[in-house]
């Protein structure tokens, strides 16, 4: 997946471009290595991406790398019901959540290949939290001291599956159904940022996040009472407005200001 698959111009912001940085994880001469986004380059970066990393030789164009998954998440979580215009559960009762697999974890850019049996799967555009260091038991006055980073997901959902089977494993955490951005954005107010999705380039979905019914401290706080949360650690924080199902050869993106874009082609 080359750069021209994500848009630049929606990757970086007009305003507070002082306060926000972009990294990303990418593949370059069969090395993996992360760098910071620095306009049509990519600085590389030596050192523990959670810790302290430090500029380390020459940008590249990133037209000559592949950008890949942000992180090698251990555990990826996520909110349902968590904006009124969607469907809402109670703000003062514990954030409603599920699992999704890594191995549902797929790039910006990559084609989504629908198991042959789903005739019913909708798009879900959000906001996506990266996991900086290792929680265990947090208060939600500190939850979001854990937050390392942030980015943009589609929780792809077979709706069928989701109302038939005991758990919602296979409607959620089917392979594929976590297109991810690989650019994590830091400094970015995550709390009051819009989501846009465009289905086949029209908007389908645009909402700020300040509507998130459960915000991410108290999610985080919640999760670490039951769960160590691990660097690179990611929880998708549910979507907004109405959805629909997906067919042969539409194109989905997902768009959050300041953050970045995933777009993603689904075959059937």
């Amino acid at each position: 997946m080359k750069w021209l698959m994500l848009g630049l111009t929606l990757l970086l912001p007009v305003t507070a471009m002082a306060e926000v940085k972009h990294l990303a994880r990418f593949q370059y001469n069969n090395q993996i290595s992360y760098g910071e986004i620095q306009g049509e380059f990519i600085q590389p970066l030596s050192g523990d991406l959670f810790t302290q990393l430090t500029t380390t030789g020459k940008k590249i164009a990133l037209n000559d790398v592949d950008l890949i998954l942000p992180t090698d998440a251990q555990k990826v979580f996520a909110v349902g019901m968590n904006f009124d215009s969607h469907l809402s559960s109670p703000s003062n009762a514990p954030p409603p959540m599920f699992l999704k697999l890594p191995t549902s974890l797929i790039p910006s850019g990559q084609v989504i290949q629908i198991p042959a049996d789903a005739t019913n799967v909708h798009f879900e555009g959000e906001l996506v939290l990266i996991i900086g260091k290792k929680t265990k038991r947090i208060s939600e006055s500190e939850a979001e001291s854990a937050i390392f980073a942030v980015t943009v997901g589609n929780d792809l959902t077979e709706r069928n599956w989701q109302s038939s089977d005991l758990q919602w494993m296979r409607s959620k955490a089917s392979d594929g159904f976590g297109p991810i951005s690989p650019i994590m954005a830091i400094g970015v107010d995550f709390n009051n940022v819009l989501l846009t999705t465009k289905l086949n380039g029209q908007i389908v979905q645009q909402e700020n996040t300040k509507y998130m019914i459960h915000k991410p401290a108290k999610v985080i706080s919640y999760l670490s009472q039951y769960y160590t949360l691990l660097p690179g650690d990611l929880i998708f924080m549910g979507t907004p407005g109405r959805t629909k199902a997906l067919k042969n050869g539409d194109k989905v993106s997902v768009t959050i200001e300041q953050v970045g874009t995933v777009e993603n082609e689904i075959r059937y």
